[in-house]
């Protein structure tokens, strides 16, 4: 493999969308810097899809641990180079209701996951990339972000949040010839929402979202919701008056909070 192939960096990348977006870089002949918590997984993962050491470098961090997640990105610098681009996707959604005074313990893990754990992967290719005034920052948001739903206030905040803080890091590395991409997923079909009970209306397979982001990044895209018929429901729904939003979801079924799906 020519090792001036570009490189991309993915964070979550042993199941759903990490994974479906590690296959499609790999598919257009990028090399891999892979990271997961479950490092075996990862691993069999590149091994059963022919990805030797060559083409795909594997770290083991949980991103809420700041010095894990730094510490993948200085290993990746160090072995594999600057990558051209870097994916910020491990997340987590949990249910939460704040009268439950364990899942303020929810709320807490998601915003170091899904917020903390952003800027966290980010953080060791800042330097590098404004250096040599290149590389793409992108940041998986979801379409969550763009209203409060009922018994997900942890994860539609994190993820709004998602999207103002990549908002304010496009417009801190523009001066330096850097990218950012926000991506809104809609429903994808993935371990993190095989749970949901509710309708999930345009659910895409993973390998159909990764095809589309892989597009959208390359275009260097600001701000892409995928799929294009959730991005025409989200601004409805953000248009909807209060008394109409809070009346049509009052009885949608709400995300499992963790005591009630814990195995």
């Amino acid at each position: 493999m020519n090792d001036r192939a570009p490189l991309v960096f993915i964070t979550g990348a042993s199941s759903g969308i990490g994974q479906a977006l590690a296959q499609r870089y790999a598919q257009a002949g990028w090399r891999l810097a892979l990271v997961a918590r479950r490092e075996a997984a990862l691993r069999d993962w590149a091994q059963a899809q022919g990805l030797g050491p060559e083409r795909c470098g594997v770290y083991a961090a949980d991103v809420a641990d700041v010095g894990r997640i730094v510490a993948a990105g200085q290993a990746c610098l160090s072995t594999q180079g600057l990558p051209d681009v870097v994916i910020a996707n491990a997340g987590i959604s949990v249910g939460m209701d704040t009268a439950e005074r364990d899942d303020l313990d929810v709320m807490r893990e998601t915003f170091a996951t899904n917020n903390t754990g952003m800027a966290a992967t980010f953080h060791p290719f800042m330097a590098p990339m404004r250096a040599q005034r290149r590389g793409t920052l992108v940041g998986i948001a979801s379409v969550a972000a763009i209203r409060g739903l009922p018994g997900h206030a942890a994860y539609c905040a994190s993820k709004a949040a998602v999207v103002a803080y990549c908002e304010s890091l496009r417009g801190e590395c523009r001066p330096f010839g850097m990218k950012v991409v926000t991506l809104l997923p809609g429903y994808i079909a993935t371990p993190l929402t095989a749970k949901n009970p509710y309708p999930m209306p345009f659910l895409m397979a993973p390998e159909d979202f990764a095809d589309q982001a892989f597009r959208a990044i390359g275009a260097g895209a600001s701000y892409r919701v995928i799929p294009w018929p959730m991005a025409v429901v989200a601004k409805l729904l953000r248009l909807l008056p209060n008394p109409l939003f809070d009346r049509a979801f009052a009885g949608r079924g709400r995300k499992p909070r963790r005591s009630s799906t814990a195995t």
